[in-house]
């Protein structure tokens, strides 16, 4: 699995606005609906919210992975999206998150979804790397830090 073909300048935003969870998810969403990766939003909120509730998404290190499993998408999916205020997302450090990475994936396959988060785990275990994303003036810089 390579990010860069799953993320475009496109699907990343650097400028969140959302103040709580549900904020941001639904910021996500919009995302990934005016980029035409999903088509049935309410299908796609379901499964985000429905895997939140299980457990929260929110990570170590000021990040969060919103991600779910949907029959409205054909393929895994993603967007990126950056606070520029930190945000409460139930996380494992219980520290808010600023760097928010949503993914969604079809039902029946497992292997991509899985592969998508162990990927972006790895990648944002270095400090050095979650500073540059918050630093990212644009998304195609986002897209080459992701790269490197």
């Amino acid at each position: 699995m390579n990010l860069k073909t799953v993320l475009t300048p496109d699907t990343i935003d650097l400028h969140l606005k959302g103040s709580s969870k549900e904020e941001i998810i639904n910021e996500l969403l919009d995302i990934l609906v005016r980029t035409g990766k999903i088509q049935d939003r309410a299908a796609a909120l379901s499964a985000v919210m429905d895997r939140e509730e299980k457990m929260s998404t929110g990570m170590k290190h000021g990040i969060a992975i919103p991600h779910g499993k949907c029959a409205s998408t054909q393929d895994l999916v993603a967007c990126i999206g950056i606070s520029e205020k930190p945000v409460d997302f139930d996380s494992l450090d219980h520290e808010p998150c600023r760097i928010f990475i949503m993914t969604l994936s079809p039902v029946e396959k497992t292997g991509p979804h899985l592969q998508f988060l162990a990927e972006v785990s790895l990648l944002f275990k270095s400090s050095e790397k979650r500073k540059e994303i918050l630093e990212a003036k644009t998304p195609e810089e986002i897209l080459k830090i992701l790269a490197e």
